[in-house]
């Protein structure tokens, strides 16, 4: 009687021992699970920022586009003002020759 006593307790520690084992590979397969998804997530973020990168890098060259167009048109600017000083002084002196010539 005593075999047939410690059988059921075998029993028992086996279903324990292979419930407890079960149990730890669950918890691996949920571990190795969520490292996978982490990983997945991780090449997905890369590839978002990857895309804003480049659409960044296009920003950048079109402003710097935008800049040098700017400045060929200040260029182009202060030299018209400096033709509109020119003609100012230039009238200035003809009004001064018109009235010195109505005196």
């Amino acid at each position: 009687m005593a075999s047939a006593e410690s059988q059921p307790r075998f029993g028992q520690s086996v279903k324990g021992l292979l419930s407890d084992k079960v149990g730890s590979c669950s918890g691996d397969v949920m571990a190795l699970t969520r490292q996978v998804l982490k990983g997945s997530r991780s090449q997905e973020l890369l590839g978002q920022a990857a895309r804003n990168m480049v659409i960044q890098e296009d920003a950048i060259l079109h402003s710097e586009d935008s800049l040098r167009k700017m400045s060929i048109i200040t260029t182009h600017l202060q030299y018209q003002q400096e033709a509109i000083q020119k003609n100012v002084e230039h009238s200035k002196n003809l009004q001064d020759q018109l009235r010195h010539l109505l005196k």
